[in-house]
């Protein structure tokens, strides 16, 4: 039997989460397991939680605007625990200097603006799990 696979979704609000996890089930079907998160550190304890089921997390969406830790912070605590997994910042608020600064020490493959085309959110996702 094939290893499980997971993307997880973090954002700060529920709308988003919902409406991400929707879009990637009517997409994928039960393809992958579809986490979410509201804030990092709740994603922190998913990701070790999945680690411990032997649980493939192959991509995490984060918001980058959060309270608390920030989409860059969190996701750098990720890549320096997991580097395999990869990264995709989906924002409406995120600065594009700083996107560009972390891009390779966050195995960040991609950055989305709120509100996000689907075609494009898919392909991205598609690119990831494809390699």
């Amino acid at each position: 039997m094939s290893q499980k696979q997971a993307i997880i979704c973090v954002d700060d609000e529920s709308i988003i989460l919902l409406s991400l996890k929707q879009e990637l089930i009517n997409y994928f079907g039960d393809k992958y397991l579809i986490e979410t998160a509201m804030n990092a550190d709740v994603a922190l304890k998913i990701i070790e939680e999945l680690c411990k089921e032997d649980v493939r997390i192959i991509l995490i969406l984060s918001d980058w605007l959060m309270p608390g830790l920030k989409g860059d912070e969190f996701l750098s605590i990720v890549n320096k625990n997991h580097p395999d997994i990869k990264c995709v910042i989906l924002s409406g608020h995120a600065d594009e200097k700083i996107i560009d600064e972390i891009k390779d020490k966050i195995n960040l493959i991609g950055f989305i603006s709120k509100p996000w085309n689907t075609d494009e959110l898919i392909e991205i996702i598609n690119s990831c799990v494809a390699v």
